[in-house]
């Protein structure tokens, strides 16, 4: 809807894309929407992959750093997550950011998104990558993450670049990994 909204505004005005300034910012914050960070953890809390979009905020007394931030906001998603009843939807307001979880089997994997974004579009988001997870590894486990998690990586850049979702089509993800395979 906001695309068509932009090209009508824009086939309506002869000066095309330099008169884009006319929409306010609040129409424009629609492009800014992506993945702040993919976490994939296990119920002890250990983190199994941790991929981040974009960097956490760095407190401003500057006690700590970067990665010291990721740490921690691993942990706290992981006590949030863990610790939530069943009965409950799979998606936690955080911060200025929202967390949509799912679990499988003793894995929970995590994405933070904008407050404004689609909590049911990001659950299929989970989903389709467990079912590539499950496809390359015939039938995954934790262990195969956690002695393949290059691959696993690998996957993931392959399905999502820079916080948005690239590519939806589960035989163009696994064929691109298995030509990288032959590549390497």
């Amino acid at each position: 809807l906001f695309y068509t909204q932009v090209i009508t505004h824009i086939k309506r005005n002869a000066k095309g894309w330099t008169n884009l300034h006319s929409f306010s910012s609040a129409s424009l914050h629609h492009l800014k929407n992506m993945i702040r960070f993919f976490l994939l953890q296990n119920r002890q809390g250990k983190t199994r992959l941790s991929k981040w979009y974009v960097p956490p905020p760095v407190p401003q007394n500057g006690s700590g750093s970067g990665e010291a931030e990721k740490i921690r906001i691993e942990a706290e998603v992981h006590r949030l997550v863990t610790a939530r009843d069943k009965k409950y939807t799979n998606f936690i307001e955080y911060n200025n950011y929202k967390l949509i979880y799912r679990r499988y089997a003793g894995l929970f994997f995590t994405i933070a998104v904008d407050l404004a974004d689609n909590e049911l579009s990001y659950l299929e988001t989970i989903h389709l990558f467990v079912e590539l997870l499950d496809s390359y590894f015939s039938n995954v486990c934790e262990l195969d993450i956690v002695f393949n998690f290059n691959k696993v990586y690998s996957i993931l850049d392959e399905y999502m670049l820079a916080g948005e979702i690239e590519e939806t089509s589960k035989r163009e993800i696994l064929d691109r990994v298995k030509l990288l395979e032959k590549m390497e």
